[in-house]
């Protein structure tokens, strides 16, 4: 009934190599662009290289977080954290910001990934704003 399982001996060499090879980044990168999305219900933080592609991204959700605490700032802040360990590793020295929604995790996620010892050249807000919207729906008439 099932498959058998075969115990390998331990010392036999290659594991370990082989779990750090895993671990090296692919791709080495000087600076970069992070996005950082902050909306109620979540954050969702990205790392872009120059021309816009994305490299790393991660969020409070991914991270486990679930229901009304993906929307916090220390859901944020633990992204953040996540992705500057993963860009420190990649060889990233500095990043452009560029935030976008009102969520609470705005600010925290990207003072999480300045721990790391990345240098932010400046922060952009991209928040969409509308103009006055399209025109409202008739009031109901009972």
């Amino acid at each position: 009934m099932g498959k058998k399982r075969v115990v390998k001996k331990g010392g036999e060499g290659g594991g370990e190599a082989r779990g750090t090879a895993a671990r090296a980044p692919k791709r080495k990168l000087d600076s970069g662009i992070l996005n950082v999305e902050a909306t109620y219900n979540n954050t969702k933080v990205s790392l872009a290289d120059t021309a816009g592609n994305i490299v790393l991204w991660s969020s409070s959700g991914s991270l486990g977080f679930s229901g009304a605490k993906k929307g916090t700032p220390f859901a944020a802040a633990k992204v953040g954290e996540l992705l500057g360990e993963k860009a420190v590793a990649m060889g990233v020295k500095d990043v452009h910001v560029v935030v976008s929604g009102v969520g609470a995790g705005r600010e925290s996620s990207i003072r999480a990934f300045s721990t790391k010892g990345i240098h932010i050249l400046g922060i952009k807000d991209a928040t969409p704003v509308p103009h006055n919207g399209p025109r409202p729906p008739k009031p109901r008439r009972i």
